[in-house]
């Protein structure tokens, strides 16, 4: 008895000497731990842009990109937050795994390496401690790392190293991997300037002058030519182009603008060129006060809580009573029992490594999940509202109707649109281009040096003089458009669809109607949705007619047209205040604040920036074929959380069980333990082995 009680005495004081060695070893831990945190830059979101359709809008510098990301990180409290706590995690999670190997070896080989331990142990239990602290104190409330820290203060007070050390060793592999399933790439701001050009050129004195972008000022006039992304807010003080703002404003059809109309930052001039009077610049272009939006808008939080935490949170107080009542009647050590049979540190495990599984097995499947909570608040959705332009529709059109005038042939006005529009990129060029190759038309030769683009092009062909582009084109040209060919334009217009004129020498030889071109696996996807019983609808910056026409070709029964960029977001909480819980599918800058509203947020790959940015997930074949797997993925990710959730309660009830009625010590709580994480990950890596052997 009297060795028991000089043994328990030296353990005792062996843990104080420790705890007063610690304390200094602590601090200055703590102290370089901050340091770095102070010192170390943030990391640079993953900024890789898509290939835009001119060479000079590639080349926004990179230390231009990062000093911008830089300035929003620096603004941004949450990443700043959670790269603190990735920092502290990785810091302690290497400290504890020395305090293992010392408890290990101490156990297995030389017995006083244990007590170096102590220390270790102590040192990585300064933020469960301020835990406790911040819990109780500020925040009113028992948090698991109460059970935690006694668990900690028992078990070496009682000998129990090895465990102890297990126990911290656990607890950060938890929090790193829980660190790994939050969102830590999610970006709180667009970089619009990301897919402008960091140069424009100024006309200054009749003379055209390449300046970088952010030396130009209110008032200068810039020039834009055919294949750039116009870098500012402005109105057009002389020429004419057709423009694509799609992107921005959701419209499908080209715009062809002119003199006195107004242009919007980073739309693309398609064909012509023109002088743009600078009105907004930076900051203050619209793309970039939606940007700006996005930023307020952020309801993204900070840590993910997953169903796991919210368990082990509840498990707080009934542990506290066990342990106590344990402690009352039972002594000492059964009480420790008690606290180290709470097996909420392996919910905590096995829930993020489950998830973990599941992001492995989507990105293998082509789905890109940057928020782990989508596969959660997925089976919650009962409302799927897709973009229209871009995502049910593809950019490129195809060639609907040919309607043709004063003799000439459907296939020989094809041929010369085609042959003049040979040498050109853009999306209505590539739809005539394909229209002549599916009828296999031999497309003539042309003399470069007749080969003219401004307001549209001129071309000579066989002698002849043929000009494509719009309406207004051939007015300038002086073709007369007869009255049936301006009747019918009026008509496709009203439907949403683009038309090109053709004239041959000075009569116009007819006119190209060129129709959305909807995505290939678009009726089949909706057909499965609808099959899960989801609520469809279509949001679209386009006009009423064409909208509604896309909606009943796929058999979707509602519609919102004739959407601004900023009502979009407020459609998706209209929605929400009916008690609809939404998935958003869309891209495009004029998407990103629906994209923050929604629930659960989808993009396509090759979107903008500030959509793939924005959305929880992003398919990464650039179509919407992997919809319905996505929902399915989903399904089987909330089965095999409830599954885990079993293997690591009915353990720990049995455990506690046993304490009690069967005298159950520590050693029997900690191999209730490995049966809880054996089981748990063994469930939470199921989906893996069930891929592996279908494969």
């Amino acid at each position: 008895m009297l060795q028991l009680g000089l043994l328990f005495v030296f353990r005792v004081g062996a843990v104080f000497l420790g705890s007063v060695g610690v304390v200094s070893v602590g601090i200055n831990a703590y102290k370089k731990l901050t340091e770095k945190k102070e010192t170390a830059s943030p990391s640079n979101p993953d900024t890789t842009l898509e290939k835009v359709k001119s060479d000079k809008t590639k080349a926004l510098s990179t230390d231009l990109r990062q000093q911008q990301m830089v300035d929003i990180s620096s603004s941004t409290t949450d990443n700043r937050e959670i790269r603190e706590f990735d920092q502290e995690t990785n810091f302690y999670l290497s400290i504890s795994s020395v305090g293992l190997g010392l408890a290990t070896a101490g156990s297995l080989v030389f017995p006083p390496l244990s007590l170096l331990s102590v220390p270790v142990s102590l040192c990585v239990s300064l933020p469960i401690f301020r835990d406790v602290y911040r819990g109780i104190v500020k925040e009113r409330k028992l948090k698991v790392a109460v059970i935690d820290s006694i668990g900690i203060i028992g078990g070496l007070v009682s000998g129990y190293y090895f465990v102890t050390a297990f126990a911290t060793f656990v607890y950060y592999s938890a929090a790193k991997l829980l660190s790994k399933t939050r969102n830590t790439t999610q970006k709180t701001l667009i970089n619009v300037f990301a897919e402008q050009p960091r140069s424009v050129w100024l006309l200054k004195e009749g003379t055209e002058l390449e300046i970088p972008l952010h030396e130009l000022c209110v008032g200068d006039i810039i020039v834009a030519n055919a294949g750039e992304i116009i870098a500012v807010d402005g109105i057009i003080t002389e020429g004419m182009a057709t423009i694509d703002q799609h992107a921005l404003t959701g419209e499908a059809q080209p715009y062809e603008k002119g003199v006195a109309e107004k242009v919007l930052a980073a739309s693309i001039v398609l064909t012509g060129r023109i002088y743009i009077q600078v009105e907004k610049t930076g900051t203050e272009t619209i793309a970039a006060q939606i940007g700006e939006i996005i930023n307020h808008t952020s309801h993204f939080e900070l840590s993910l809580q997953t169903r796991g935490e919210k368990v082990a949170e509840k498990t707080v107080l009934p542990t506290l009573a066990a342990g106590t009542l344990a402690l009352l009647t039972l002594g000492r050590y059964s009480s420790v029992a008690v606290f180290s049979s709470n097996f909420a540190e392996v919910i905590k495990v096995i829930n993020p490594i489950g998830m973990l599984n599941f992001l492995n097995l989507a990105s293998k499947g082509g789905i890109l999940i940057k928020d782990g909570r989508s596969l959660e608040l997925l089976n919650q959705v009962d409302t799927v509202v897709f973009d229209k332009t871009g995502t049910l529709t593809l950019e490129q059109p195809h060639l609907g109707k040919i309607y043709t005038c004063n003799g000439v042939k459907e296939n020989d006005l094809l041929t010369y649109a085609a042959a003049a529009e040979y040498k050109q990129s853009h999306p209505i060029a590539k739809a005539i281009l394909q229209a002549a190759s599916e009828r296999t038309l031999n497309l003539p030769e042309i003399d470069d040096s007749q080969y003219e683009i401004g307001y549209g092009i001129k071309v000579k062909i066989t002698g002849q003089l043929i000009r494509v582009g719009s309406i207004r084109f051939m007015e300038m040209e002086g073709i007369i458009i007869p009255a049936d060919i301006s009747m019918l334009q009026e008509s496709s217009h009203k439907q949403g669809y683009s038309t090109v004129y053709v004239a041959i020498d000075q009569q116009l030889g007819g006119m190209l109607e060129l129709q959305p071109t909807i995505r290939p696996e678009a009726k089949h996807i909706i057909r499965q949705l609808r099959q899960r019983k989801l609520s469809l609808y279509i949001i679209s910056g386009d006009h009423e007619q064409p909208t509604k026409q896309l909606a009943e070709e796929l058999g979707i029964d509602h519609y919102f047209a004739n959407t601004l960029p900023q009502d979009k977001a407020n459609k998706i909480e209209q929605l929400q205040q009916q008690g609809q819980s939404v998935c958003f599918v869309g891209d495009g800058i004029n998407d990103s604040i629906a994209l923050k509203k929604a629930n659960v947020s989808i993009s396509l790959r090759g979107a903008s920036t500030v959509a793939t940015d924005s959305a929880q997930v992003i398919l990464m074949d650039q179509t919407i074929a992997k919809l319905d797997h996505f929902f399915e993925l989903a399904q089987d990710f909330d089965t095999n959380q409830k599954t885990g959730l079993a293997t690591t309660l009915v353990p720990g009830v049995l455990c506690m069980g046993g304490i009690f009625f069967l005298h159950f010590g520590i050693l029997n709580a900690m191999m209730f333990y490995n049966i809880s994480a054996i089981a748990g990950i063994g469930n939470a890596l199921l989906p893996l082995i069930k891929q592996k052997r279908d494969f």
